[in-house]
């Protein structure tokens, strides 16, 4: 077996073997690796006289995690695996917008779209675990959340209050609607802060969204790809929003609800933002890279539920009309409109419009002033505006800590090195520490940290999971992810597949040998399967 495919999982693992592996998790635990450091005081890291490592203090080698006990090591196996089979992760998803306007004076600009949080996964509705057990009588929400800006004092007057609600697909969600930037706070960018609170008052985390940009207000110069830091790129993320005589009550945001694209007043969707291709098929996306202009053919694609509108041709707006012979790119918090294909000539058309909670088309007529105009309702224009998430996953249930969760690691991608019967894999991303260790499936790898966005880990040998292995002419896929010391789990988007190779099963005493050129046919036609099927690669 080679490890040669390192991939971000679209789903299940191999039809060839449980994802988790095959090995009888009730066997004596062997070595899970095939490569140990050396035992000189060069190679290890230096400590201080509490035995704790000193970050930063290797010379030549990352610095080892420890590892279990064997008796440990076969008890935390088995709960991996249980963790991997039943999937009881809890998933903390923040949804925002990618800028932000700030506020002058006694004004309170607050963002829109406003901040979201999902609560998704079976392991929020898991009974607790011994310790962690609710009072007799208690009722109600198991967690709340509390939001704000990062630096702030986290006062009640900085941070919002969420009451998460169940959703019909069983997320909990919650909303900060009166969150905003002041003038007296002079950065250029800021981070919004979620506290999860479980019922009782013990903390679950606090979980950092993605960084958003402040701006003093949507640009009205004429955009330039020189300076594309509030462009929108092909294959970004937006939301739309419409509001009525600029009153924020009546705000609504271009969201679906089963199955259908409705004009919501409480939850908002983001969009993927495709440049579409006249000469293709509804959903056929080939790949188009660059910034999204007006005059341009879109479509936009729900990001949770895959649900497309028909492609629109997307266009300025300016004074209630819509611009048709405007071809520059577009800009954070622009207004705008999208227009149906196929209308009349010289400035009719239909345009995506809102009546109350349903979506549906406005039929413009032409500027009788000005040409290349089309005279608009003000249902028929909506703010367009970039939007970011951030996925934190884990899952409690194999820890007996009342610690915090929190900093949840990500891993962003993986490298390879290495194969054969020595590879090292190295993951990248953030939020690590040196309490963390990698799994391959149930098997425990041998994990060096490194620094808050690297760990280093040995592959383990395909032995441990399966006695077969050298027989097998199926890659094996196991799932990577991450174990805290005290236990707790962290799942991840990606696997790791082991490649098969060559090697004929033995036969009976006696049996004649195989011919050496059939061999050499069976080698060349498994290299030449090795070398095309299976390179590093990751995909979403």
């Amino acid at each position: 077996m080679r490890p040669e495919a390192v991939s971000e999982r679209p789903g299940p693992g191999s039809e060839a073997m449980d994802p988790v592996g095959a090995a009888d998790p009730s066997a004596p635990p062997g070595p899970l690796t095939h490569l140990n450091l050396p035992d000189n005081s060069e190679a290890r890291p230096q400590s201080g006289a509490d035995g704790r490592s000193h970050p930063g203090s290797w010379t030549s080698r990352p610095a080892p995690t420890p590892r279990s006990s064997p008796e440990h090591a076969t008890v935390l196996r088995e709960g991996v695996r249980q963790c991997l089979q039943q999937q009881c992760q809890q998933t903390v998803w923040i949804l925002h917008a990618k800028v932000a306007q700030k506020s002058y004076g006694n004004e309170k600009r607050f963002f829109c779209p406003p901040p979201c949080v999902y609560l998704a996964g079976p392991g929020w509705r898991v009974k607790p675990v011994q310790g962690q057990a609710h009072q007799a009588g208690e009722t109600g929400p198991t967690v709340c959340g509390y939001m704000g800006l990062d630096g702030a004092s986290g006062s009640a007057a900085e941070t919002q209050k969420l009451n998460f609600e169940e959703q019909p697909d069983s997320r909990e969600f919650g909303c900060a609607k009166t969150l905003f930037i002041s003038d007296a706070d002079k950065r250029k960018h800021f981070r919004l802060v979620l506290r999860l609170v479980l019922r009782g008052g013990r903390e679950l985390g606090t979980f950092h969204s993605r960084l958003i940009k402040v701006i003093s207000k949507p640009s009205q110069k004429k955009q330039s790809l020189k300076n594309t830091d509030l462009c929108i790129s092909s294959g970004s993320k937006v939301s739309l929003f419409n509001r009525l005589r600029s009153q924020t009550v009546s705000t609504r945001y271009l969201s679906v609800e089963d199955g259908a694209f409705v004009a919501s007043a409480r939850q908002w969707a983001a969009f993927t933002l495709h440049l579409a291709d006249e000469h293709c098929s509804q959903g056929d996306f080939p790949p188009r890279e660059g910034y999204v202009r007006y005059g341009s053919l879109v479509q936009l694609v729900c990001t949770v539920t895959g649900i497309t509108l028909p492609p629109m041709i997307i266009r300025k707006v300016a004074k209630q009309c819509a611009l048709l012979d405007v071809d520059e790119p577009i800009s954070q918090l622009h207004k705008c409109a999208f227009q149906f294909p196929g209308g009349p000539p010289g400035g009719g058309g239909s345009y995506l419009c809102l009546a109350t909670e349903k979506v549906v088309q406005f039929q413009a007529s032409p500027c009788p002033k000005e040409a290349n105009r089309a005279l608009l309702n003000d249902s028929s224009c909506w703010t367009i505006i970039g939007t970011e998430s951030v996925e934190f996953s884990f899952s409690a249930s194999l820890a007996c800590t009342r610690e915090p969760v929190t900093p949840v690691p990500l891993i962003s991608t993986l490298e390879l090195s290495g194969g054969g019967d020595v590879a090292t894999l190295e993951l990248h991303g953030e939020n690590f520490h040196a309490g963390l260790k990698v799994w391959f499936g149930n098997v425990e790898a041998e994990t060096m940290y490194r620094s808050p966005r690297s760990l280093v880990c040995v592959v383990p040998d395909v032995a441990a999971f399966g006695s077969d292995w050298r027989w097998l002419r199926t890659p094996i896929t196991v799932p990577v992810s991450l174990v805290r010391a005290d236990g707790l789990f962290y799942p991840s988007a990606f696997s790791f597949t082991y490649s098969p190779e060559y090697s004929a099963r033995p036969g009976p005493p006696g049996a004649p040998e195989p011919a050496a050129d059939a061999d050499a046919l069976l080698e060349s036609i498994h290299h030449e399967f090795t070398r095309t099927n299976f390179h590093l690669f990751i995909q979403t």
